[in-house]
């Protein structure tokens, strides 16, 4: 689709250098996401070599969200100060970063310091891969451009939580009887970092070379927060914030100790390496089933509307979760699979919800708010369940002590159910109007 020039020189770049473009933005999407994830098989190995609590384990989550808000409140002033690719390289040096310090030393600090790093730049590494994409793709490419920037970074998730598996070497280089090991699977997160290198260095270069032969698109815009429309921002807006609060702090933090609990409560009589491997697997099919699965409910929401409504139902399917995991005998591919539809389902029809309740000058506001919210709610739960499994007793000994745990996640999930209703009733009463 390149335009040509009266001169004969093209005036935009070619569609196959636009893909090439879109690859290079995605390698820091997947080593972005695969660093975040990479600890989520090695939890009960922090806990027994390095004596981490469940309160720690937590802290290693949570300092993550705790990090983000601030730069996304300073970073967007980043972005436009320096620029595209230069904000790339920064916030993809920073997710290496974070890899390399928490390789370096198993002590509970430096590894809290390193996630940090991580919530620094990770959150605007995501906002500056997602203006490159605005502003290389317009129209229908661009919603297909970003389906593939975010199914590639899925495929990080699936491939960090699938880790005990495909790199069991690195898991167990003394063999399946000896001790696990917590070093080697973090060098495959700092390989994972240094892929956002690479990826921000392809991207500089094909931006610097396409700004000496074409004429490039106008940056897309930078979410900011705008905190005089976010007062005049509707009802309806702020049912979706707290349903997008309590449904995210029930789904995220569950996966910081979903291995865990996994291991002692479901797989505790088969041996470790088989227990770690079948544990990672299930954690693995809520990011699978939201790669396969979104995009279709997405499509349905599109054409049948009642958005609420759809909303309303996946968080209905989310309540009983926790407590079936917990206490029912039924097999584990019963709540994995209520969970994995409604991790498909209601981010499929929330976020594109907020551009019909909100201005469009607002919109940007509307969905910086949400991401601040976001990260509170995702910054309070991993200590909250973290503290819980402590105070309890949970491990493979008292496998009933995440029972607490299990009941905090369950309560979340009906406080996202009571927004949906509150919403779903904005909804009808719109629809009467």
């Amino acid at each position: 689709m390149s335009a040509e020039s009266t001169d004969g020189g093209a005036r935009a770049p070619s569609t196959l250098y636009r893909w090439v473009v879109l690859l290079a933005v995605s390698l820091p999407m997947f080593g972005n996401y695969y660093v975040y994830d990479s600890i989520n098989p090695l939890n009960d190995i922090f806990a027994r070599q390095l004596e981490f609590s469940d309160t720690q384990i937590g802290w290693l989550y949570s300092s993550y969200s705790v990090a983000a808000p601030f730069m996304l409140l300073v970073g967007v002033f980043l972005i436009d100060r320096m620029g595209l690719r230069v904000s790339m390289a920064l916030f993809s040096f920073l997710c290496f970063l974070s890899a390399a310090v928490m390789v370096v030393e198993g002590s509970f600090p430096v590894m809290v310091a390193g996630r940090a790093l991580l919530g620094l730049g990770a959150e605007m590494l995501i906002v500056a891969v997602t203006a490159s994409l605005a502003k290389w793709f317009r129209g229908k490419e661009l919603g297909f451009a970003f389906g593939i920037n975010l199914a590639i970074a899925r495929l990080a998730s699936i491939a960090a939580d699938r880790s005990p598996s495909w790199a069991r070497a690195l898991f167990y280089p003394d063999g399946p009887e000896g001790d696990p090991s917590w070093r080697g699977p973090l060098w495959l997160a700092v390989g994972a970092g240094a892929l956002c290198l690479v990826g921000a260095a392809a991207y500089w270069c094909l931006e610097v070379r396409a700004e000496k032969r074409w004429v490039l698109g106008v940056r897309g815009a930078v979410d900011k927060l705008n905190i005089a429309a976010v007062l005049r921002l509707p009802w309806a807006f702020w049912c979706i914030v707290g349903l997008c609060v309590a449904f995210y702090s029930g789904i995220f933090p569950f996966r910081t100790f979903a291995v865990k609990f996994f291991m002692h409560t479901r797989f505790g009589m088969l041996p470790e390496q088989e227990a770690r491997e079948a544990a990672s697997f299930f954690n693995s099919v809520l990011p699978t089933a939201a790669l396969v699965a979104t995009p279709l409910f997405g499509l349905l929401a599109d054409k049948l509307g009642r958005r609420a409504l759809f909303m309303a139902v996946g968080s209905v399917l989310l309540m009983p979760v926790y407590l079936l995991m917990m206490y029912a005998t039924v097999s584990l591919w019963v709540p994995i699979a209520l969970m994995g539809t409604a991790f498909s389902l209601v981010p499929a029809v929330m976020w594109p919800a907020v551009p019909s309740m909100v201005e469009e000058t607002r919109v940007g506001s509307a969905y910086a708010l949400m991401g601040l919210f976001q990260q509170f709610g995702l910054s309070a739960m991993p200590l909250l369940v973290g503290r819980a499994n402590d105070h309890f007793g949970a491990g493979p000994a008292n496998p009933m002590g995440y029972a607490p745990g299990m009941w905090v996640f369950s309560a979340v999930g009906v406080v996202g159910f009571a927004f949906a209703l509150l919403l779903r009733r904005e909804e009808r009463r719109r629809e009467a109007a």
